[in-house]
């Protein structure tokens, strides 16, 4: 057929487009005319009626052409992926299997890219295999397609395999390494693929910097999400939506608020995602009126709040006692949004009401409103308001049937002996570390994180094993004596539940949030810039005091991330108002 005079039955089907209606009407016209048979006639129709979103209509035409081609699955497995129809893709792929055609690189790409989309495994590992045995193991389209896939099905130990078996890496590939290490919790690791490439001087594109600004959220990575953000900025990039918001997240969860709103202020365009993030990072900074200032906004100006806004919206209220805002906004959530509670908005309601004091509303509102039996993140909630307001009846009683939901869990029984310590029940507290001890359960160990200059220095209780842990000792020994000829008292009891032995001996001074802020303290003498630390667990009651006199006796911000929230420590107070 002359490519500049098509036929006119090519010419129907080119009219007709990707719409189902005129493309049965366009193939009603094939067979009158008797192109019924013809193989690329057939091909083009079935690919059109893919992207129409009609893939049965597409698999019936294929499936019963008598004499179809490896070209014409290939087209529709492709078409499919591409047109987000990955269960189609999957079937496509069979339809060339059972067929016995050959198969192409193309067709493993888009049917692994189909099992990355349905994160399904098991399929993907047996196209894996195939694509193996027909000897396309070092394609790398398709070893590319499959680091997709096992990234986002958490295999990240064969991803990682994959991705270095790759011998000329496309922008694809480092993208689906570095998100993969971020989805799945590890963002050092995607921090540090991302290094990999600026020295492999691979080129990025947007969705580099977004996986990478994630990573950098997820690991309180100031300095080199400062970095991108530079970049970004000076190659005058597009701010997509996607790019926009991983730097409004990344600002937000690096305890630089202001800097996020700027970015919020200068979108031309926002998501459910930016509004999210944006209103998140008030609620962790303890800025609860501006959280819910932005959320009336949202509901004016911006998209429909989901389920993730409103545990947003209900923590912030939570961490800055904003009850009336947080039943009014639980309240709105079912009767204006039509969207269900789940768990996290009853256990951010319970949080609420025990922060505030309000243990027997707290209580009433897990019978009145909670379907079924209360999970463990509920009591956890209603546990840490009795251990903050004393109520150490309610606390054991609800510790009690904490350990009764999961015995195996080492923080409730840790949680148990805090209650028992603080309540002069010291017997208790040996019965509870005897249990442990018995069972082999080890509470989560504690650690702090501080990155100066691009690196981040780790630090664990008592840690000896920095190189300059002599100096840093000497430094943090020489500033609690000026805090405590400022006023500081330790807080012994932050220390008595501990139950670890040498913890009980001595160990506030060393615990690792104070060794990270000596740290930085002792290596920028003279500077202003904050200090920024990230603990993995809830800061203690005494390392919170000590560090409200360290800011004030060194005259410097510090700015400690824990588990819950960020506390910003200036002239000796901290932003959470004693409330975290």
């Amino acid at each position: 057929m002359d490519s500049h005079h098509p036929s006119p039955e090519h010419s129907s089907l080119l009219l007709a487009g990707p719409r189902g209606g005129p493309l049965k009407q366009a193939h009603a016209r094939l067979v009158v005319t008797g192109h019924g048979r013809s193989l690329p006639l057939i091909t083009k129709l079935a690919t059109l009626a893919v992207a129409a979103g009609a893939a049965p209509y597409a698999h019936l035409l294929a499936t019963s052409h008598p004499a179809p081609d490896s070209f014409l699955f290939s087209s529709l497995t492709r078409t499919a992926a591409h047109h987000g129809l990955p269960v189609a893709a999957i079937a496509f792929y069979r339809g060339l299997l059972s067929a016995a055609l050959p198969f192409s690189s193309f067709t493993f790409t888009a049917v692994a890219k189909a099992c990355a989309d349905l994160s399904a495994l098991r399929t993907g590992a047996a196209i894996h295999a195939h694509s193996i045995l027909l000897g396309f193991g070092s394609d790398r389209f398709v070893l590319t397609a499959l680091v997709v896939l096992y990234s986002k099905c958490g295999q990240l130990g064969v991803a990682r395999k994959l991705f270095d078996a790759i011998r000329d890496r496309s922008v694809v590939a480092w993208n689906a390494m570095i998100s993969g290490y971020e989805q799945n919790g590890l963002a050092e690791r995607g921090i540090g693929v991302y290094k990999e490439m600026q020295a492999a001087k691979a080129v990025p594109d947007s969705m580099t910097f977004v996986a990478t600004l994630s990573a950098c959220a997820q690991a309180g990575a100031l300095d080199l999400g400062g970095e991108v953000e530079r970049r970004v900025v000076s190659e005058r990039m597009d701010i997509s939506v996607f790019l926009g918001s991983a730097l409004v997240n990344m600002y937000a969860r690096c305890g630089v608020v202001d800097k996020a709103r700027r970015w919020f202020d200068a979108l031309q365009e926002r998501n459910v995602v930016t509004w999210t993030s944006m209103i998140a990072g008030y609620g962790m900074h303890g800025h609860g009126r501006e959280a819910i200032k932005l959320f009336h906004l949202m509901r004016c100006e911006g998209p429909p709040p989901n389920h993730v806004t409103f545990v947003a919206v209900l923590s912030a209220c939570a961490h800055a006692g904003l009850v009336m805002e947080g039943r009014d906004a639980f309240a709105c959530m079912k009767r204006v949004y039509g969207l269900v509670p789940r768990v996290e908005h009853y256990c951010s309601m319970v949080d609420m009401f025990g922060r505030a004091g309000l243990l027997d509303e707290a209580m009433q509102f897990i019978s009145d409103y909670m379907p079924g039996e209360p999970g463990p993140e509920v009591w956890t909630a209603v546990l840490g308001a009795c251990k903050m307001h004393k109520n150490f009846n309610l606390g054991v009683e609800v510790a009690e049937r904490l350990i009764a939901l999961e015995p195996e869990n080492p923080s409730y029984h840790v949680l148990l002996s805090n209650i028992y310590a603080l309540s002069g029940k010291m017997h208790h507290v040996e019965k509870v570390r005897n249990t442990m001890i018995k069972r082999r359960l080890k509470k989560q160990i504690g650690f702090s994180l501080i990155e100066l200059g691009g690196t981040s220095h780790l630090f664990r209780m008592g840690e000896k094993s920095h190189p300059q842990t002599t100096e840093i000792y000497h430094y943090l020994e020489e500033l609690i004596h000026r805090i405590t000829a400022a006023g500081y008292m330790p807080e012994t009891e932050s220390v008595l539940h501990e139950l670890e032995e040498e913890e009980r001996e001595g160990a506030l001074r060393y615990h690792s949030e104070k060794l990270a802020v000596a740290y930085g303290l002792m290596m920028s003498v003279g500077s202003t810039t904050p200090i920024r630390v990230i603990k993995n667990l809830r800061i203690c009651g005494d390392c919170h005091l000590a560090i409200k006199f360290m800011s004030a006796v060194e005259n410097r911000e510090i700015v400690v991330r824990d588990k819950h929230r960020f506390h910003h420590f200036k002239d000796g107070k901290c932003s959470c108002l004693e409330y975290w």
